[in-house]
């Protein structure tokens, strides 16, 4: 096997919604008070019941030179295309080579958080479902093959989210973001009972609870000082909360065919995991009291949990150890993590002397499997190999070349200072003032 023969799907990319989204699609009835994109003090922020929220930052770093990343872009104009832009976005996967992509939203919070906190619920829920429709139908639909349909549902409703699966399994949609600790975000927690409707529906729908990194505790900050590398280390380390919180639940008890995805969760730290989960659970069980339904942490984790990584090689070195049938890849596109638009030759170095069986399974079988996709049904395979995606990309002249001047960080003191923790939360805090 050679690099351009690998098929690539990532589960984790990211879809910054375009400005004029809720305003073409929104019912009438809604239109004059659906979110908004507006001009305010020279930045683009979008406007939702008399709220700003701003954009996002590192989330949108595609195409700029990485000593340009910062909390920028503010504006439409500082970013890629493809960024927000559905043929565009097309076109930047080909040139990495990469068939097609699970894209998280963006201004709604990666797990549609923000809409909980709307005060006009039935506004917010014809907001959710006409971004909904949008995502399936426009942006999926219009490239068939090309992107995992992932919605959103309303979190205030277990109800409402319910009704909302349901509609969305008629659409053939397999895959929802969720919190990876809604209590965090003030919601009841996954122990109460109260998602039990919600868990039974998406197991009979065969439809994927996808929790992205900082959807519930989020990464604490070391220290105003603290270098900001040390923070962005432990982006994919903060997962491991969730996975034991939903690990020693008893969701998978009760719902032992529910899928549940660490969204760009990496995978090395998963072996020492496992291996601490079955100690703990062998160790303690008879003071704790916990009933796994029959079977291990670690056989629980790896029948019912997702894992996805970017770029790790010893997580793929250990794969037999975490189970290399529930590993998925990832490319994280528009934010400053991505491997784009090198993701082949990354990943190659890591899948090189891996067989091609299991390369497969990572690179595109798991994701196909897992979230009921088949891009074969409509294009031809031959069509969707490294090779092939990049040579289209070629012919159509798409340039991957970082663009500078787009914006970007600015140093605190001098251009040899580290950057800190403070620094870019003072950053945030300037780009988010309005």
């Amino acid at each position: 096997m050679q690099m351009d023969d690998m098929i690539l799907i990532s589960v984790d990319d990211h879809i910054v919604e375009p400005p004029d989204l809720f305003t073409r699609h929104m019912p009438a009835k809604y239109r004059e008070r659906a979110p908004r994109v507006i001009d305010h003090k020279g930045k683009d922020v979008w406007f939702f019941e008399d709220k700003v929220v701003p954009f996002p930052g590192l989330g949108s770093v595609a195409g700029r030179p990485p000593e340009e990343y910062g909390m920028e872009p503010v504006r439409f104009s500082q970013m890629r295309d493809g960024c927000y832009l559905r043929d565009a976005r097309v076109g930047d996967m080909n040139a990495n080579g990469m068939l097609a992509a699970l894209c998280f939203p963006t201004w709604t919070d990666f797990a549609g958080t923000n809409y909980a906190k709307a005060s006009d619920k039935e506004l917010a829920l014809a907001t959710i479902q006409t971004y909904n429709d949008w995502h399936v139908d426009e942006l999926a639909g219009g490239q068939p093959g090309r992107f995992i349909p992932l919605c959103v549902v309303p979190l205030w409703d277990v109800g409402l989210a319910v009704r909302e699966v349901e509609r969305l399994a008629a659409k053939n949609v397999h895959a929802i973001t969720f919190p990876d600790n809604p209590a965090a975000k003030g919601l009841p927690s996954i122990h109460s009972g109260y998602w039990d409707p919600l868990f039974q529906v998406c197991q009979e729908a065969r439809v994927v609870l996808c929790a992205h990194i900082g959807t519930g505790l989020g990464v604490p900050i070391p220290s105003d000082d603290a270098p900001q590398s040390s923070w962005i280390v432990n982006l994919p380390l903060s997962i491991a909360f969730a996975a034991s919180d939903w690990t020693f639940s008893q969701v998978f008890v009760k719902f032992p065919k529910l899928k549940f995805a660490l969204s760009e969760g990496g995978i090395g730290w998963v072996p020492y995991f496992l291996e601490r989960a079955d100690f703990t659970y062998n160790h303690h069980k008879a003071w704790t009291r916990q009933n796994m339904g029959g079977r291990l942490p670690s056989e629980i984790f790896r029948e019912n949990v997702i894992t996805c990584f970017i770029d790790d090689k010893f997580g793929v070195e250990s794969r037999h150890k975490l189970g290399v049938e529930s590993i998925c890849w990832e490319c994280d596109y528009p934010h400053s993590d991505s491997t784009w638009p090198r993701s082949p030759e990354i990943l190659w170095e890591t899948m090189k002397d891996v067989p091609k069986a299991e390369v497969d399974l990572m690179t595109h079988l798991n994701a196909m499997r897992e979230f009921s996709f088949d891009p074969f049904s409509v294009l031809r395979r031959e069509d969707c190999t490294v090779g092939a995606l990049r040579a289209q990309a070629k012919a159509k002249g798409i340039d991957t070349r970082p663009v500078p001047g787009r914006g970007g960080i600015k140093a605190a003191v001098d251009d040899t200072r580290v950057v800190t923790c403070g620094d870019v939360q003072r950053q945030l805090q300037e780009a988010s003032t309005a």
